[in-house]
Parts: structure tokens; C-alpha cells; sequence
């Protein structure tokens, strides 16, 4: 327990910043600015499809349905590949939280290796048509639009400690918990085969991290507790690009809507991309050049000293923040189990069950998604129980199309 708390007082004023930062960016920065400097194929669209997604705090599954809606908007195949491929790696939480837990240089060369990976899998990428429907950034763009100074800081606030918390929170938690046990019950000697072993510590770390689910925040304390135990922090780095950019899901998905050639790309720049920059990392490591460990010590020796007040303080209020958006959530589900309950009888709306969501930016691109069918008036989608209620005079295929272009199955129930 004590590990936990002191994983979490260390990181929580970082985190607390990069959620504000990230609610700030959804609310002042309308979607279609992103697409209107993505839709020309080569390599200034793949280069500011990477700049663009570094900062974005979305998850490996939430950029999903937003390189999906980019891609639907326009952008070139090459800056969509592009953009997945960089947002999930970083994000201005995860990279402050770096900062506070692993130190400067790993802060710094973490962005860096997100801006190669994904311009060499953007460039690598043959381009082809896309059609511009002008619907799903549009939306995004006339509610911004629409909403005044104090308005946008409450969405912002709302956002960021919120809809961010209910989308990482928990994979946030989980990683805190699997570095706490990393720490307390694996013993040093089982991992001493890999002290200093660069290749042998990255192939370990992508076996693991590459299928998994793991968000960019959540990786940080997990790739520190492997480091405590004698993995190079080469592989560390690794973790943190490998864990993020991909999983199963994504990997499913990506073969879906843009095909096995451009799946092929985007494991194989990942996966070289990682092991690029933490060969490097290791070499100047172990050459003397730059000291990544150099925070590892103090990190180290924090977890047995106490929490400063503004560290204490900071945790409480992520406890606080973290235990809102979570029962939020559960509030939120009940009212729309209330709703559909009484859409039932009292309009003859059409059901559908949606596969794949797993975070509220893959509820809200399908909730997008739908109400930009024909015949439309209303859509609510249901995170929990995976289904969305639909009025209006639709056609199911046309529904399920949509839906289908932004990277989901969709099935009339």
C-alpha cells in the first residue's frame, strides 16, 4: 500500500496539470482545425498529423474513433496512420507525469520517438481516395462554435477531470497497482538475466506490451518499478511507446477499415520505431552521454521518505476527481437505462448493439456517427451495455455503414 500511495503522490500534480491542459485543448480547439492541415497526402500531412496528435491525451482505443472521423473528413490515409501511431504513445498528462517520475530526459526523448514512429509508418503508407462527408469534425466544431469564454472553461473543467478521468481512471489505477506488485513481489534476482541487457530486455517488453492494453499515463509506473528491478531503460522506453500505440483492439480495428497492407506498416513502425530509440537510449545510457537512470534513484528513495504537503494534497484531490468520475459514470448508465426504459414505451425507436467502445470518445464518434444518417432525430449510446437507441425513420444499413466507418460493428438488435 505504501508503494501505491507513494507512486501516486509523485505523480498526481503532473496529472492534475495535463488533465487541465487536455480539457483546455478539447474546448478551444475546434476538430476541424486538425483537418483542414491533414488532407494533402505526403509528407506535410503525415508530419502535422504527428505534431498534432503528440499533445492529445487519447488512448490507443479512443484515438481510434477520432483518426477514423479525420480520415471520414478527408485526411490522407498516410496522416491517419500518422496520427494513430503518435497520439496514444504521448499526451501532455503523460508527458508532464513522465517528466515527474521518470526525469527530463526520458520526458523529452518520449515525444521525440512518437514524432519519428509515426511520420516513418505516415510516409511508408500508399495513399488512395477518400470521400469528404464534412460531418463528424463539423459537429464537434459548431457545439465549440457555439459556446462563449466561461462556457468552453466549464467544458474544459468538465472534460478533463471528468470525461478523461472516466476514459483512464481506471487503467490509471491499474498500472499504479501492477508497478506496487512489480515492486513488493517479484524479486530482482528473477529479471537479473536482463541487468544491462539491452535486446534481451526490449524482446521481454514487447512480448508483453505490444497485444496489452495500457494507456499512456498508466504505463509510466510500470516501466519504472521494471526499471527498479534491472530492465534497461531502452526497454523502459519501449514499454512506453509499444504499450500505448497498440493492442488487439487496435490492431483489429486498423485491419478493418484500413486494410492488412497499412496494418502490416503500423506494427512494423511501432514495433521498429521502440526498439530504434531504445537501443539509443541504452547506448547513451551506457556511454555516459545522457543519464536516464538519474531520476530512478530519487524516485526510488522517495518511496521511502514522506510526501511533501503539496503532493499530499494533490493526491487527495485525485482521489476525490477519480471517485466523482467513476460515480458519474454509474449515475450517468442508470439515467440511461431510465430513458431507454421509458423511450420503449413510449416511441417505437430502433435498437443496435454496438461492438467495440471501450471509452466515452468511442461512445460519443458513434453517437456522431448516427446522427449524421438520414432520417435521424435523436441517438444515445450506451457505453455500458454496449447499445445505441435511435428515433427517427433510418435505414439499418445506413446506420450500420456509419457506424462502420468509424470503426465499430454494428448489429440492429
Amino acid at each position: 500500500m505504501e508503494q501505491f500511495i507513494d507512486l501516486v503522490g509523485q505523480m498526481a500534480p503532473y496529472l492534475l496539470l495535463g488533465f487541465l491542459l487536455a480539457g483546455l485543448m478539447h474546448a478551444f480547439i475546434p476538430s476541424t482545425f486538425y483537418v483542414r492541415h491533414l488532407s494533402k497526402p505526403g509528407f506535410s500531412s503525415a508530419f502535422k498529423a504527428a505534431l498534432l496528435g503528440i499533445p492529445l491525451p487519447l488512448c490507443s482505443c479512443g484515438v481510434l474513433p477520432t483518426a477514423m472521423s479525420l480520415r471520414k473528413e478527408g485526411a490522407s490515409k498516410g496522416a491517419t496512420v500518422s496520427f494513430l501511431i503518435a497520439t496514444p504513445q504521448t499526451g501532455v498528462d503523460s508527458i508532464l507525469a513522465t517528466y515527474g517520475l521518470m526525469g527530463l530526459p526520458f520526458a523529452i526523448i518520449r515525444p521525440i520517438a512518437a514524432l519519428f514512429t509515426a511520420l516513418f509508418g505516415g510516409l511508408m503508407v500508399r495513399e488512395d481516395s477518400v470521400e469528404k462527408t464534412g460531418q463528424s469534425a463539423g459537429s464537434n466544431a459548431n457545439e465549440i462554435k457555439r459556446m462563449n469564454f466561461w462556457q468552453k472553461i466549464v467544458e474544459a473543467l468538465r472534460y478533463g477531470f471528468v470525461t478523461m478521468m472516466q476514459d483512464i481512471g481506471k487503467w490509471l489505477i491499474i498500472g499504479l497497482v501492477v508497478a506496487a506488485l512489480i515492486t513488493i513481489c517479484v524479486p530482482s534476482e528473477w529479471l537479473a538475466v536482463f541487468h544491462g541487457n539491452t535486446w534481451a530486455s526490449m524482446l521481454l517488453v514487447l512480448c508483453v506490451a505490444v497485444p496489452m492494453y495500457i494507456c499512456a499515463t498508466g504505463s509510466i509506473p510500470i516501466a519504472v518499478a521494471l526499471m527498479l528491478k534491472g530492465l534497461t531503460p531502452g526497454a523502459a522506453l519501449v514499454l512506453l511507446i509499444g504499450g500505448p500505440a497498440c493492442n488487439v483492439a487496435s490492431i483489429l480495428v486498423v485491419r478493418k477499415v484500413l486494410g492488412t497492407r497499412t496494418l502490416i506498416i503500423y506494427l512494423l513502425s511501432i514495433v521498429a520505431g521502440s526498439v530504434a530509440f531504445g537501443a539509443l537510449v541504452d547506448y547513451l545510457q551506457f556511454n555516459g552521454i545522457i543519464d536516464f537512470l538519474g531520476n530512478l534513484a530519487m524516485t526510488d528513495a522517495c518511496c521511502e521518505s514522506s510526501l511533501s504537503w503539496v503532493e499530499w494534497g494533490s493526491t487527495a484531490l485525485l482521489a476525490v476527481l477519480l471517485v466523482n468520475a467513476l460515480v458519474s459514470r454509474h449515475i450517468h448508465h442508470r439515467a440511461d437505462d431510465h430513458d431507454h426504459t421509458a423511450a420503449e414505451h413510449h416511441d417505437a425507436g430502433r435498437k443496435y448493439h454496438i461492438e467495440g467502445m471501450t471509452c466515452n470518445h468511442c461512445r460519443m464518434a458513434v453517437e456522431r456517427a448516427i446522427a449524421s444518417v438520414e432520417g435521424v432525430t435523436s441517438v444515445s449510446v450506451d457505453l455500458q451495455t454496449k447499445e445505441a437507441h435511435v428515433e427517427g425513420s433510418p435505414a439499418d444499413e445506413d446506420v450500420t455503414e456509419a457506424v462502420r466507418q468509424v470503426g465499430y460493428d454494428c448489429t440492429p438488435m
